[in-house]
């Protein structure tokens, strides 16, 4: 008898075997692109830039990218991900047909770019209805957080500049819907910008915001049923004078910078007048209080706004700034919600932090760097990626439920986008058969079940 040597069992290796599919939990993200209707829309928006007689369709060309993407690629060539699952993912284009789309689609310019935002924005209406009581909207307002991105260049690309951080890159301007705390979020604006753009650029966030809006359903594109949240970069007079323009009337909960007026107006609060915070279950969050001003401090500022500070205690090691008082760090943000209580908006204000995850998913899914070099191209990838997280966010709203609905995307390329199958073709079908020992086969099972159960589009 050999003893065996080491941890783990030998296998012997070989090559030329078939019938197996690798990533072939990618088909979650297949079924829903084509039981949304994302396939026919990016198709048929890209239809102005297909050649006759064109073996390959420029929506699907970049649809895989995009799915190349949700599944872990982060440049064009990764598409050989799906190019070797034909059984799966049907044919894909070689890597200079890839190039020669991207270029071309660069070359158009705001007209490929308003193509493809026109194909998302309408099956983004057609999700949501789906969805139902899933849906971002079903609590009657939607939350449109909007925050910047710093993505570095190792190379000297085009627009890439030295930031704020002191490193050499990009900063886009990025916006997502929140979920809230059922679900995750998806992207509905990807402004790309030079890394040295400031972070308090009032046309940038008025740009940002417009992109947003056009991806909402029409019925949330004004009012007060939309909630624009931002941090204290978004806290500048001409930002806000546009959101509360007549006509728009948006609602608003931005980050306020501590000015010396605001610092002095919190020194004048009088103890009885702080409220403590609370925690989203209720009870009172420790070391931390509210209050709201008024007097001055609104002066020159929008009708209805209602200016709330907190203080709360750092945490151990964290540094005071000059504007905190009495050892408790000040912040301050603005918003024009009218009739519910300080210490409900401060909640809601603190839950942007939500947005920091969408950020992080981001990076995870080809915002991590900018691989084309013209920042006509690069605008191109940020589309695609944008595509890639609609499917990583729609996929669990249309077909995860429990704690599968919040896995974030690194979980679901582990656990079911990973998983390999065996292609069976029986009575001219072919069948996707995962192995019983995998530990989420029912997860993948299920949600395949649910989204077959849905309408097909159109």
């Amino acid at each position: 008898m050999k003893k065996r040597i080491g941890s783990y069992p030998r296998v012997r290796i070989e090559g030329g075997g078939s019938g197996v599919v690798s990533q072939a939990g990618g088909v979650l993200l297949v079924e829903t692109a084509r039981k949304t209707g994302l396939d026919t829309a990016v198709s048929a928006a890209l239809t102005p830039w297909r050649r006759p007689r064109a073996v390959h369709d420029p929506g699907k060309i970049l649809l895989d990218v995009a799915l190349a993407v949700a599944l872990g690629g982060d440049c064009l060539a990764d598409a050989v991900l799906l190019r070797a699952e034909p059984a799966v993912f049907g044919p894909v284009a070689s890597d200079p047909t890839v190039s020669r789309l991207i270029d071309t689609l660069a070359a158009a310019g705001d007209k490929a770019l308003t193509a493809i935002r026109s194909a998302r924005a309408e099956v983004r209406e057609y999700v949501w209805m789906l969805a139902k009581d899933a849906a971002p909207d079903t609590g009657g307002q939607v939350i449109v957080d909007l925050d910047g991105v710093l993505v570095l260049a190792h190379s000297d690309k085009q627009d890439a500049a030295a930031t704020w951080k002191k490193s050499f890159g990009h900063h886009p301007l990025m916006g997502f819907v929140d979920h809230g705390s059922g679900g995750t979020g998806e992207p509905v604006a990807a402004l790309l910008r030079p890394g040295n753009a400031g972070s308090n650029t009032a046309a940038d966030h008025i740009t940002a915001t417009q992109f947003a809006l056009a991806q909402l359903p029409k019925r949330h594109r004004r009012g007060r049923s939309t909630l624009i949240r931002t941090d204290s970069a978004g806290g500048t007079h001409e930002f806000l004078a546009w959101l509360t323009k007549r006509g728009r009337w948006l609602s608003y909960s931005v980050g306020m910078t501590i000015t010396e007026q605001i610092h002095q107006a919190v020194l004048k609060v009088p103890a009885s007048a702080w409220t403590p915070a609370v925690e989203p279950g209720g009870e009172i969050r420790d070391g931390a209080w509210t209050a709201e001003l008024d007097g001055d401090t609104l002066k020159g500022w929008p009708k209805g706004m209602r200016l709330i500070v907190r203080k709360e205690r750092p945490h151990p090691g964290a540094q005071l700034r000059f504007t905190d008082a009495d050892g408790l760090r000040l912040t301050c943000f603005a918003t024009n919600t009218a009739g519910r209580k300080i210490t409900d908006l401060e909640l809601r204000h603190r839950r942007r932090a939500r947005a920091e995850d969408r950020i992080r998913n981001a990076r995870a899914t080809g915002l991590r760097n900018l691989p084309l070099h013209e920042t006509a191209q690069n605008r191109i990838w940020l589309e695609i990626v944008q595509l890639a997280l609609d499917l990583l966010a729609w996929m669990p709203m249309l077909a995860l439920t429990g704690k599968p609905r919040l896995w974030e995307p690194r979980r679901l390329r582990l656990r079911l986008f990973s998983a390999a199958a065996q292609l069976i073709t029986t009575a001219r079908q072919r069948h996707l058969r995962f192995a019983h020992h995998w530990p989420w086969a029912d997860v993948i099972t299920d949600a395949i079940r649910r989204l077959e159960s849905l309408p097909n589009p159109g």
